[in-house]
């Protein structure tokens, strides 16, 4: 029995930026930064993904070490990892260019003894099929999606935009539910946050979280809305993974039947360690990271309605 397991496709990120002085490969995708935020927080996780030829023995290795179990990773000969250049410009405004597509992850490749407290739905290039997605509902007590990977379009370059997505079918199965502001708008056609997350609670999703950058996150649950502030960083350097860390922190935290506000704040709390590193190079610790959310906690949350 998992805490958290983690579905979708590793990937290996080249991150530009103009802090990053000399840029190179990294290990990214959400179940490296969901897994790893959840572990600081003393979470049994897994991860069922597919990776090709090029994902390097150091990778699995340092994620071993890391304590995350890659029973659930599959090594697909004459395939390629799943490969993006993210271009960071001013203001964090990012540009992404899919290089490489690892293959879809099918309902085989789900295993029937599967049990997790929490399954995080978390796609990135289109890799998970309604049908997966069904079979891994009957595996979990509340499932999590982050839709990112469904709301994504590639051009012949890569090159990859926003496309609407109306996932009913696969929403009216989901327990929390976690995108940003532009990607929600793309699932619900809503450009007021409000309105969208009311919209996503509609379908019968209990917690609905909007995050929002440096502004912080929106939490929609018990039909009350939480404006939760992003803790400043010491330092900001990359941005990359943080909304994933986000997750994996707030499932951490709701397995173990903490209060969907507290979760949230500690979610902002792992996004902020993230983003004072490369990649994925810098978690918190337990005690430091529910010490950021303690202080957003007492002094940053603000009730909506």
């Amino acid at each position: 029995m998992f805490d958290l397991v983690t579905v979708g496709h590793f990937a290996i990120d080249l991150i530009t930026s103009p802090r990053i002085v000399s840029p190179k490969p990294t290990l990214g995708g959400p179940p490296t930064y969901v897994s790893l935020a959840a572990v600081k927080l003393g979470a049994k996780v897994s991860v069922i993904s597919k990776v090709g030829e090029d994902f390097l023995k150091d990778y699995t290795e340092w994620l071993r070490t890391s304590h995350i179990d890659l029973s659930g990773l599959k090594r697909v000969k004459g395939a390629f990892t799943t490969r993006f250049v993210l271009r960071y410009q001013k203001r964090w405004k990012r540009k992404l260019q899919l290089k490489a597509s690892a293959p879809l992850i099918s309902t085989n490749d789900i295993p029937n003894s599967l049990q997790a407290r929490s399954i995080h739905v978390a796609p990135i290039a289109n890799e998970l099929s309604e049908d997966a997605i069904t079979k891994l509902r009957k595996s979990a007590s509340i499932l999590s999606l982050d839709p990112q990977g469904f709301v994504r379009c590639f051009d012949r370059r890569g090159s990859v935009r926003l496309k609407n997505w109306r996932g009913k079918s696969v929403l009216e199965l989901v327990d929390v539910y976690k995108s940003s502001q532009d990607e929600i708008r793309m699932v619900t056609g809503e450009a007021d946050i409000w309105h969208a997350a009311n919209e996503i609670r509609d379908y019968g999703v209990k917690i609905v979280i909007v995050t929002r950058g440096v502004r912080g996150s929106t939490l929609l649950f018990d039909d009350t809305f939480y404006n939760v502030r992003a803790f400043e960083p010491r330092v900001f350097l990359d941005p990359t993974g943080a909304g994933d860390a986000f997750i994996g922190a707030f499932l951490a935290e709701y397995v173990r039947g903490k209060d969907p506000l507290w979760c949230t704040c500690v979610g902002s709390a792992s996004a902020s360690f993230v983003v004072e590193g490369v990649g994925p190079d810098r978690f918190g610790e337990r005690e430091e990271t529910y010490e950021r959310a303690l202080e957003i906690y007492e002094k940053q949350c603000k009730k909506v309605n």
